[in-house]
C-alpha cells in the first residue's frame, strides 16, 4: 500500500516537465505535493496513475509497476484529477453507479450511499451534476475516487472551488481516509497542506527540491529563529546581559499600550526562552508573552521555488 517513484522522467520537446524525481509515500501517510504552476505536479500524478506514460524511470503502487500492469495498478488507486471530468447530464447517483460498475463493485447501492454521506452530498444527491456548484462537483469527483475503497488516493487540488466550511469538511474526510490509506495530494492552499500533512514534497521546474517532515523542513529553512518577549515593565538591553547564543537583541514597538517588546535572534530558541524566564524571576519582571516566531510553509515554499533574478 505504498507509492514508489524512481527517477521518473517526462519530456515535452526540449523541456523536461519532470526531471528524474524519486520519492515514496507509505501507508498511513498524507503527503502534500507542492510546486508552482508548471512545476510538474499534475504530470507526475498522471504518470503515477497511469494516465501518462513516463519517458524514463518507474512508478509503482502497492508493488505493481504502473507501466507494466496498468489495469491492476489502477484498481488500487482512487484518482481525483485537477480537471475533474464529469458527465454533467447524469444524476449524481447515476454517475456513481456507472463508476461503481466500471470497478465491478457488488452491492452498488449500499456503497453509493456510503460515499455520498462521506463526501457531504446527501442534500444534493437527487440533482444532475450539471446543476451543482463547482464545490459540489468537486465532491462528486472525490466520491468517484473513493467508490471502490482504494488503497491509494491521488488527489490533485481536492479543495478547489470549495468555500471555507466545505474545505474543513473535505479536510476531515481526507484525514480520516489517511488513517488506513496512502494519500498524495496537491494544493495551492498552503495553509490547507499545513493543516493536513506532516510531510511535504516540493518540486520546482520538474526537479525535486524538498522532501521532509514539515517540522524538519521548517527547522532547516529557518536557521536563525526569533524569540519575542513582551514585558509589563520597561527595561534596558543590559537586563538581558545573561542571555547567550543570540546574534541580536532588538527593542521593537509593542502592539498594545503598556507592554514593552524585545526580539532575540537565535539558533537555540528553547535555551533563550529558559534564560529569559529565569531573568524575569530574578528581576521580578512580569512577562506578558514569550514565544518563538516560526517560518510558515508559505515562506519555505517561496524560498525553494523562487528563481533568482
Amino acid at each position: 500500500m505504498s507509492i514508489i517513484v524512481s527517477e521518473l522522467l517526462k519530456v515535452y520537446g526540449e523541456q523536461k516537465a519532470v526531471d528524474h524525481i524519486s520519492f515514496s509515500v507509505n501507508k498511513g501517510e498524507i503527503v502534500g505535493f507542492l510546486g508552482p504552476n508548471g512545476a510538474g505536479k499534475s504530470t507526475t500524478m498522471k504518470m503515477i496513475t497511469g494516465y501518462l506514460s513516463p519517458d524514463g524511470g518507474t512508478a509503482t503502487v502497492s508493488g505493481i509497476d504502473v507501466t507494466k500492469n496498468p489495469i491492476a495498478a489502477k484498481k488500487k488507486i482512487g484518482y481525483l484529477p485537477e480537471a475533474n471530468p464529469l458527465y454533467f447530464e447524469m444524476y449524481i447517483k447515476e454517475f456513481l453507479a456507472f463508476i461503481a460498475g466500471v470497478h465491478g463493485i457488488t452491492c452498488k447501492k449500499k456503497r453509493i450511499n456510503q460515499v455520498i454521506e462521506l463526501t457531504g452530498l446527501t442534500l444534493e444527491s437527487r440533482k444532475k451534476i450539471g446543476q451543482l456548484s463547482k464545490g459540489y462537483k468537486q465532491r462528486v469527483g472525490l466520491a468517484a475516487a473513493l467508490i471502490h475503497d482504494p488503497e491509494i488516493l491521488i488527489l490533485d487540488e481536492p479543495t478547489s472551488g470549495l468555500d471555507p466550511n466545505q474545505i474543513i469538511e473535505i479536510r476531515n474526510v481526507i484525514k480520516e481516509q489517511g488513517k488506513n490509506k496512502t494519500i498524495l495530494f496537491s494544493s495551492h492552499i498552503l495553509q490547507e497542506v499545513q493543516a493536513i500533512c506532516d510531510r511535504v514534497i516540493i518540486i520546482n521546474q520538474g526537479k525535486l527540491v524538498a522532501d521532509d517532515k514539515l517540522e524538519n523542513l521548517m527547522q532547516k529553512q529557518q536557521g536563525q529563529q526569533l524569540v519575542v518577549l513582551r514585558l509589563k515593565e520597561q527595561v534596558t538591553a543590559e537586563a538581558f546581559a545573561g542571555v547567550s547564543t543570540v546574534s541580536s537583541i532588538i527593542e521593537i514597538p509593542a502592539a498594545t499600550e503598556g507592554a514593552y517588546q524585545w526580539r532575540f535572534e537565535t539558533s537555540e530558541p528553547g535555551e533563550v526562552k529558559r534564560t529569559l524566564l529565569n531573568i524575569a524571576v530574578e528581576k521580578n519582571l512580569n512577562i506578558v508573552s514569550l514565544q518563538t516566531e516560526s517560518s510558515s510553509l508559505e515562506d519555505i515554499f517561496k524560498e525553494l521555488t523562487t528563481v533568482p533574478s
